[in-house]
């Protein structure tokens, strides 16, 4: 897999190719990492050149999103292929990630989606007292 960094206007631009599995997802990992932080640009994944992701490559795009709650970063994600966007839906987390069709989209309104969309705090942890 290939992992390319790029920046336009406030947004960084991670573009993926290749297939994202167990032994190749902590170079997608270590890119998220050093481009989510506090007061840091937008983030969006392309997957367009993304043949196959497995649950460790699922897995490395929830914990980047987990990363944007804490740091109140926008993230999203753009070109899906059918398997990405499928593992996405069997998971329902289709539903918690900005997903756009292409990147125009994705420049155009990840400046307008909510930090960490789609994840909420459970009722549990809202009762504890």
């Amino acid at each position: 897999m290939k992992v390319q960094v790029r920046s336009i206007d406030q947004i960084t631009i991670i573009d993926c190719s290749g297939e994202i599995d167990l032994y190749s997802s902590p170079r997608l990992r270590e890119a998220l990492m050093k481009a989510i932080h506090p007061g840091g640009p937008s983030v969006v994944v392309s997957l367009g050149e993304v043949g196959y992701i497995d649950s460790s490559g699922i897995a490395t795009l929830v914990e980047a999103l987990l990363l944007t709650r804490k740091t109140h970063t926008r993230f999203g994600l753009f070109a899906l292929r059918d398997n990405a966007r499928s593992a996405l839906e069997l998971a329902r987390l289709d539903k918690v990630f900005n997903i756009f069709g292409n990147e125009e989209e994705a420049a155009d309104k990840i400046s307008s989606t909510q930090p960490f969309a789609g994840l909420q705090e459970s009722d549990s942890s809202r009762r504890k007292s």
